[in-house]
């Protein structure tokens, strides 16, 4: 959206209207000594043209390489009109209704959204989002810790399957409020938390995360680790992966009374990589434990004559006096976000959305099968997997992605600085959007580059 600046005549007299005579009497009340003289590193005014240009350039700095990467944020297909649609000033400049009934187009878009999350997750209630994906996973863990009645516990069982950085950044939101994470290892052969992983004896414990799929790409055995939690008197916290949804079984149908939490990253509908953000988190919970739900909700009414209307139901927005103990995480950037992300969804449809993972899966497989192919490259899980899968090279990784890179290639997600038991180990991830063309360009640079590390291992001996 152009930013369009006001007139001088039109500063005038808005200053005339409201009875001070320049810009700076609106600032008199701030101390002479707190204003800053000049700010040096602000460069200079630039026209509009040379600020375009700027921007180019430094977006070109990230280039256009293709890439296999995943490991939480996703390269899928986004039709051009979500974007068209978000950045309409209707909805570019009122998606924060902090008014309850300000902008009924916004409380509207907001109440389909949850209906989409809600319906895609198989739980009663949604909010209208949360920071990202890794701070949600946090706020599921506070409101579990909070709503679960039968436990005096502030343990969480985490699995050491979760996001590294959703792991990190859970800690350092909970643990001073002496909420204790203990982690469980997986399994070595499938990786994933296997009932030899679960605690024999866990004791009291508030709540079990069970990602889905997890962050190696593998799938859990969901319905066995929700029924372990809820006989051992503990909550369900669901981390899952939206477009997953669309082929899996839905966390509110895991087990016999299905997840009680489930939260996670909502970049893969319809948000681009954008160099890192921002992105948005989503929560969905059992209608029993809404008053402990974090975020806005949005209800559906009738006005007094008789018409549909949309009203904010449940605003938790005391963080502005209860700092770390309060309920509430969600900004403006991420209610655009899901502005996004709810035209995605209405534009792919569930059969689009469905169409999206199984063509991701698909790939995935193929990738997987034409490099394990390769001399020295092997699966190192053996259950099956989403979009993402963990390779095991012979050869040392870092000069193979140092290779790739090269190419113009981004190859996956090394794992050895998180999981130093798996090293020499890679996360690909293949989406709808890479071609078998794409395929096997990767798997042509990977077989000429893995041929001449064995010939600088193995040198010819010289004939005599």
């Amino acid at each position: 959206m152009p930013f369009i600046p006001h007139t001088e005549k039109e500063v005038k007299e808005m200053l005339d209207a409201i009875g001070v005579s320049s810009i700076e009497d609106l600032f008199d009340e701030i101390p002479p000594e707190l204003k800053a003289v000049s700010i040096d590193a602000v460069p200079s005014t630039q026209s509009e043209m040379d600020v375009s240009r700027l921007m180019m350039e430094r977006a070109e700095e990230d280039g256009r390489q293709l890439s296999f990467i995943g490991a939480g944020a996703y390269e899928h297909h986004i039709p051009a009109a979500v974007w068209e649609l978000t950045t309409r000033g209707e909805f570019y400049t009122a998606y924060t209704p902090y008014q309850a009934e300000a902008s009924q187009g916004t409380l509207q878009l907001l109440y389909e959204y949850q209906t989409m999350m809600s319906r895609l997750n198989g739980l009663d209630v949604s909010n209208a989002s949360l920071y990202d994906g890794a701070s949600g996973l946090a706020e599921a863990v506070l409101m579990a810790v909070r709503a679960n009645r039968k436990s005096k516990s502030k343990k969480i069982l985490m699995p050491k399957t979760v996001h590294p950085h959703y792991r990190k950044t859970v800690e350092a939101i909970v643990n001073k409020q002496d909420i204790k994470l203990e982690i469980l290892d997986y399994d070595a052969t499938g990786g994933h938390l296997s009932p030899e992983q679960l605690p024999q004896s866990p004791g009291d414990f508030a709540a079990l995360v069970i990602p889905q799929p997890n962050f190696f790409g593998v799938m859990e055995d969901v319905d066995m680790l929700t029924d372990w939690a809820h006989s051992h008197g503990a909550l369900v916290i669901a981390v899952v992966n939206p477009i997953a949804l669309a082929l899996l079984q839905p966390p509110g149908e895991w087990g016999e009374n299905g997840a009680d939490i489930a939260c996670g990253e909502g970049q893969p509908l319809g948000i681009p990589l954008s160099s890192g953000g921002p992105y948005y988190g989503f929560m969905c919970c059992k209608q029993a434990l809404v008053r402990q739900m974090p975020g806005r909700i949005i209800g559906k009414t009738l006005d007094m004559d008789g018409k549909p209307g949309y009203t904010l139901t449940l605003q938790a927005r005391e963080q502005h006096i209860r700092r770390s103990k309060a309920t509430s995480n969600i900004c403006t950037n991420q209610g655009l976000m899901i502005t996004a992300s709810t035209i995605h969804m209405a534009i792919l449809g569930a059969h689009g959305l469905e169409e999206a993972a199984a063509t991701s899966n698909e790939n995935t497989n193929t990738l997987i099968d034409k490099l394990t192919a390769l001399p020295g490259v092997e699966k190192v899980f053996e259950r099956p997997v989403f979009h993402e899968a963990v390779l095991k090279f012979d050869t040392p990784l870092k000069d193979v992605l140092r290779a790739l890179n090269a190419q113009n290639l981004i190859g996956g997600y090394s794992l050895e600085d998180e999981y130093p038991e798996l090293d020499n180990a890679l996360l690909v991830c293949a989406t709808e959007t890479k071609t078998q063309a794409d395929i096997d360009t990767y798997v042509n640079h990977l077989e000429r580059i893995l041929s001449k590390q064995e010939t600088v291992k193995c040198p010819v001996s010289p004939k005599i």
